[in-house]
């Protein structure tokens, strides 16, 4: 049997904040696959990349990009305030990585401290593993030594 589906990368979903999520809109666009009778939806690889932003030159093949959390959601959990969000009118266009890594961790960090996760008992058997404890430390060592 056939099927037909759409290749279309996270990055490419409209954003008001410079990059495409898992948001709202990722959710949209899956229910417009699904009306239009799309079977499949085909991404390119989800981790973080380094210099150039190729998503087939992850930074860890087994760690997800912070840049797909959706500012709009940690907003409505009450982990950024609407205030604190980038002006909605900003790199509408095309993506700005400069933009991006200047302003997005900073609030990733905020909404993670405000978000009481910290404390919760998953989370901490999640930070326990071997595997995210390496990548932690790369990445540690990546930011302190560029």
């Amino acid at each position: 049997m056939r099927a037909s589906g759409i290749i279309l990368h996270i990055t490419s979903l409209p954003s008001p904040h410079g990059v495409g999520t898992l948001g709202r809109e990722a959710r949209e666009f899956a229910d417009f696959l699904r009306k239009a009778g799309q079977k499949y939806w085909q991404i390119l690889p989800l981790g973080m990349t380094g210099y150039g932003n190729s998503p087939y030159q992850p930074l860890s093949l087994r760690s997800g990009n912070p840049y797909f959390l959706s500012l709009e959601e940690l907003a409505e959990n009450g982990w950024l305030y609407p205030d604190e969000l980038p002006s909605r009118e900003i790199h509408r266009d095309r993506v700005d990585y400069g933009w991006l890594y200047e302003t997005r961790m900073h609030l990733l960090h905020l909404a993670f401290s405000r978000s009481g996760i910290a404390e919760d008992q998953a989370f901490l058997r999640f930070q326990q593993q071997e595997e995210i404890q390496d990548h932690a430390l790369y990445m540690a060592l990546k930011d302190r030594y560029h």
